[in-house]
């Protein structure tokens, strides 16, 4: 990979991790941590504990995917710092940049993530 498609890549996958930190932190009300944020919204409900569970456990997986997301993009930012960005972890080959375009993080190219997901029986949102 050229190094001026390298960096237009990172730029993107910085701009995503940007973007996703700053959702977090609206997420959680500003700078407290996802606990303190529910103990809040607990103290803020008036009986309806069903409806502010299943919305507390909601957000809750929102927030855990979108961690997921941003240990993804850090993992590929790391793969470009030592060179192997752009490059199928399964069999070596280069991911299209197309296929990067749309999916920065990717780590397999198309047919070894085909694979992967027929043998994990369903998609992973970190290794798209």
């Amino acid at each position: 990979m050229t190094q001026n498609v390298s960096e237009s890549f990172v730029a993107q996958l910085q701009q995503m991790r940007a973007d996703l930190l700053a959702q977090l932190r609206a997420q959680r009300g500003g700078k407290i941590g996802r606990a303190e944020a529910a103990a809040d919204a607990r103290e803020n409900e008036h009986g309806d504990y069903a409806k502010a569970d299943a919305e507390r456990d909601l957000a809750i997986a929102l927030e855990e995917r979108e961690s997921a997301e941003l240990v993804a993009i850090d993992e590929a930012l790391k793969r470009v710092a030592d060179g192997s960005y752009g490059l199928c972890i399964d069999c070596g080959v280069s991911i299209g940049n197309a296929r990067l375009h749309a999916n920065p993080t990717a780590m397999r190219c198309v047919a070894c993530q085909e694979k992967a997901e027929r043998a994990q029986g369903g998609v992973h949102p970190a290794t798209l």
